[in-house]
Order: C-alpha cells, then sequence, then structure tokens
C-alpha cells in the first residue's frame, strides 16, 4: 500500500492543484527519460509477500499490531486487515545462487517471526485467501490502524456513491450486496520486481503481462473464500470488486477500473504513468512541497510524490514503479499477478521461473506482444484466474515457420512444451548457479506433470473430508487450513503434499 499517510479528509489538498502536480511529475519523469538521468543497468530484484494471521485451530486472529510488536523487525510491516502483515525482503542481484541466499534468508525471517507471533497468540499462514476468514471478521472495525487505509476507504465510497457488492461465480456462487473495503484484505500476494533500465521498461512489462495467464495458473492459491469454493485463484476478482469505484452506470460507459489487466502493450514506461493521469481521478490528493520542475533545475532528483502516492492506487497486476536510491533514480516492473504460498520453495520457484521466462521473451527479435493481441492476453489472465492449472489459454508458435493466429492449448502443455525450457535459457543468462536453476525450476515442472499446485491440493482436501468423512464445510475448511498450515511450516514444495 505504498507509504504512510497523515492526513484527514479536512486536509485533503485540492483536486485541481492535485492534477496540476501530477502533471509536472509526468513532464519531469519525461525530461529525466530523455537526459538520462536514470540509473545504471543492474540486475536487481525484490520480493514482497502479504502474510495471513491465524490461531493454531486455522481460524484468522486480528492482532497485527501484537504481533508486529512481538517480531520487532523493521523487514515486517501492517497491511490493510489486522489478519494481514507483510515482509519485505531487501534486494538482491540476480545471479549466481541468489535463489538459495533468498530461500535461506525467507527461511530464517518467517522462521523466527512466526516464533514470536506465536508468543503474541498467532502463526503466520503463507496463502492467497485464508479459508477461514468470514465476512464477519472484514468490517471496518478490523482495518489496520493507519490513516492511509481509513482515507482510501472512504474516498472508494465517496467515489462509487454506494454500497460495496461482491458477485463472484465459480464452482459456487457468492453473491454480497454489502462488503467494506477490508474484504480486500482477504487477498495476499507475492509481489517481484525487477529493476530495469528505461530502454528495457516496455518490453520487460510486455513480456511479464504476457506471462502473467502463465504464473497465475501454476501458482494459483486462493480456491475459497468466505465459505465458497470460487475461482482456483479468486483474489484478482475480488481485488477488482472490493475496491471499485464505478457504480454501475459508469461500468456501463466503460469507464477502466482501478484493478486491471490493461488494454494495450506500451512503448515507454511513460505511457502508463500517463494512463494513470489520464484515466483516474485521485483517491488520496494529498500534495508536497516538492516543485519537480525546480529540483530538476538544481541538479537534483525529485521524488515525485504525488505521482507515486496516485500510482500506488491503480492495481495493475504489472505495475510500473518510479524510485529514488541513494540519491539515483531508477524504474521497476512490479509483477504483482501471483499469491502468497504455500512454501518458500514455492515461492522461490514461482520467482525463478518469472524472471528466467521474462529475461527472454523480452529479448527475442520477433516479440510475443507483436504477434499475440492484447485482448486474448486479458482473456488468457481471467481464465487461468478461473481454472488454474487445469485452463488452456491462446498462444503463437515460435519459430520461423511459425504462421497464423494464436492456437488454444492446455497451460500445462505449453509450459511444459516451451516456456519453462526459456525459463532455464533465461535463467542461464541471468548467470543463476544451474543447482539453483535445476532445483526451483524443477518444482514448476512436477506441477504441471501432477497438475497439483496450492489452489487444487487445497479443494482435494476439503472435498475429500467432506466426502469420505462427512464433515460440513466449515469443519472440512477448518482442517483443510491446520493440515496446510503444518504441510507449509514443513516446507516440502505442494506437489508432494498428500491429499486428506
Amino acid at each position: 500500500m505504498g507509504e504512510k499517510v497523515i492526513a484527514t479528509r479536512a486536509e485533503l489538498a485540492d483536486r485541481q492543484q492535485y492534477r496540476r502536480k501530477l502533471q509536472s511529475c509526468q513532464e519531469a519523469l519525461e525530461r529525466m527519460l530523455r537526459e538520462g538521468r536514470f540509473d545504471r543497468p543492474r540486475a536487481r530484484i525484490g520480493l514482497e509477500i502479504e502474510l495471513n494471521l491465524a490461531d493454531e485451530q486455522g481460524q484468522p486472529v486480528l492482532g497485527n499490531e501484537r504481533v508486529l510488536e512481538a517480531i520487532a523487525c523493521g523487514d515486517f510491516q501492517t497491511e490493510l486487515g489486522q489478519f494481514n502483515i507483510e515482509v519485505n525482503i531487501a534486494p538482491h542481484r540476480l545471479g549466481g545462487h541468489v535463489f538459495e541466499e533468498l530461500r535461506e534468508e525467507l527461511d530464517t525471517g518467517l522462521r523466527y517471526a512466526d516464533r514470536r507471533a506465536e508468543e503474541a497468540g498467532a502463526r503466520i499462514v503463507m496463502v492467497g485467501v485464508l479459508p477461514t476468514l468470514d465476512l464477519a471478521h472484514t468490517g471496518l472495525d478490523a482495518m489496520s490502524h493507519n490513516n492511509r487505509y481509513s482515507l482510501l476507504s472512504d474516498q472508494i465510497l465517496a467515489a462509487r456513491g454506494e454500497d460495496i457488492a461482491l458477485d463472484i461465480e465459480g464452482v459456487e456462487h457468492l453473491q454480497l450486496d454489502s462488503v467494506s473495503m477490508v474484504a480486500e484484505a482477504a487477498a495476499t500476494s507475492l509481489q517481484l520486481h525487477l529493476q530495469v533500465t528505461p530502454d528495457r521498461f516496455a518490453p520487460v512489462w510486455n513480456a511479464a503481462q504476457a506471462i502473467s495467464a502463465s504464473q497465475v495458473a501454476l501458482g494459483a492459491n486462493s480456491p475459497f473464500l468466505f465459505g465458497r469454493e470460487l475461482w482456483r485463484e479468486t483474489r484478482p476478482v475480488l481485488f477488482q470488486q472490493a475496491c471499485d469505484t464505478r457504480s454501475a452506470e459508469l461500468k456501463a460507459q466503460g469507464v477502466r477500473p482501478i484493478t486491471w489487466f490493461g488494454e494495450r502493450w506500451v512503448d515507454s514506461v511513460t505511457d502508463l504513468f500517463a494512463e494513470n493521469l489520464r484515466y483516474f481521478p485521485a483517491l488520496l490528493p494529498i500534495c508536497d512541497d516538492e516543485d519537480p520542475a525546480k529540483v530538476l533545475a538544481s541538479g537534483g532528483v525529485p521524488r515525485l510524490g504525488e505521482m507515486r502516492l496516485h500510482n500506488g492506487t491503480i492495481y495493475r497486476w504489472n505495475r510500473p514503479v518510479y524510485d529514488v536510491a541513494d540519491g539515483v533514480p531508477h524504474l521497476r516492473v512490479e509483477n504483482r499477478c501471483l499469491p502468497a504460498g504455500p512454501t518458500v520453495a514455492d515461492t522461490l520457484a514461482n520467482a525463478a521461473y518469472y524472471y528466467g521466462l521474462v529475461r527472454v521473451l523480452a529479448e527475442q527479435p520477433r516479440p510475443v506482444w507483436t504477434r499475440l493481441p492484447f485482448a486474448r492476453a486479458d482473456e488468457n489472465f481471467h481464465t487461468a484466474c478461473r481454472y488454474g492449472i487445469d485452463a488452456s489459454v491462446h498462444w503463437v508458435r515460435q519459430g520461423r515457420g511459425a504462421r497464423g493466429g494464436p492456437t488454444e492449448l492446455p497451460v500445462v502443455d505449453l509450459v511444459l512444451g516451451e516456456l519453462l525450457p526459456l525459463a532455464y535459457q533465461g535463467l542461464d543468462e541471468w548467470g543463476v548457479q544451474p543447482a539453483d536453476r535445476d532445483r526451483y525450476l524443477g518444482i514448476i515442472e512436477q506441477r504441471c506433470l501432477r497438475r497439483t499446485n496450492g489452489a487444487s491440493w487445497q479443494a482435494a482436501t476439503v472435498h475429500q473430508l467432506r466426502e469420505r468423512y462427512g464433515m460440513d464445510r466449515g469443519t472440512a475448511l477448518a482442517t483443510m487450513t491446520r493440515r496446510y498450515m503444518e504441510l507449509s511450516r514443513a516446507g516440502e514444495p505442494v506437489h508432494t503434499w498428500p491429499v486428506g
């Protein structure tokens, strides 16, 4: 959710002034790009993981403040719901034994945090949606105590002008006439950052968009929401509906949602920031005192605070990031489509697949996005969310003799036959050690061969508990969640987990 905001409604800046400041930020960004002021090429990556809190029975714990106090580490921070926290991993250079380094860092950090959380009456659960979460856990009283969250909730409701409704039809149908924005906190994600140079931003972003469907299909881990079995990866549709600023009339007019896949391939990072300015009214129109033009004229580096704040309220599945580190500006692609979990090994397998594949696709002489219509990529993404590892998607054939438009094929066949070999190639080009490459991409291969990921394991286990042991829905979900927590802490990847 970005930086803290200290303000009240009475202190919100005038929207016209904020709009002018956004335009000033855009002009400053464009000037910096023209003048080549950005950081030199660096293969640097970073991870953020949103986590749930549950008790030993698998039930949600609304207690992130006391858990964070017990953990007492700046890497762990608050999130929207009191049943959420987030861990931020410091940037690493992509190469060598980076994935084993990340595994050790994540294992150590999460085990320590879980021990300290246990002292505060909670356990940490790395899952896309906590299966035992109930609507009663997502009222406004469950919102974390942070001014930004309450302001954002107020602004979304004011823009919408009516209650937030959920209507999600999957394996079962969930229909709720009124929920708070805290319902969005049910969706916890893995966010993968990749620092890029300005000329590399567009091909990397386009490649990330093209492969996001395969990422979600392979990594789906959110099949249950408020007791219903919905999509294999329910987070994106939940996020879109719970954060929707549009009334029914605005939807009918084609107004864009603040949670969206996008509508076209891009040529530059400025395309995305210009869309933010052109299409989306400010939800948090708070201005600072910086004049970007004056900062540039003096030889300084502007923070572009309004642009960054506005960008943080637009939930693209691949988000552009402008940041300043050690006085030097840089750009990142933030990949946001994956759920958290189930294990550290699964998380790093998802990361290895993404970083390897995006490297190769961004450098192809005939990029996939020049032959795959953007609307097909959007359709692929939503199909993968709904059906997970059993999805079929549209893709374009590679090779000199490839002709015709996209063809439809099972996502596991696409991954095994084409995308996974490219991911191996990409990790080699990044200089990742072969042992690390083989370990983590081998997990992706086994998921495909066994057609098993977090979502399929959760659903199969609940079905077995209900059918074999006659458990009611609530008991089966709680039993499955406890088993999930045990297996997740043990650390073996999800494709090895026994069902039941």
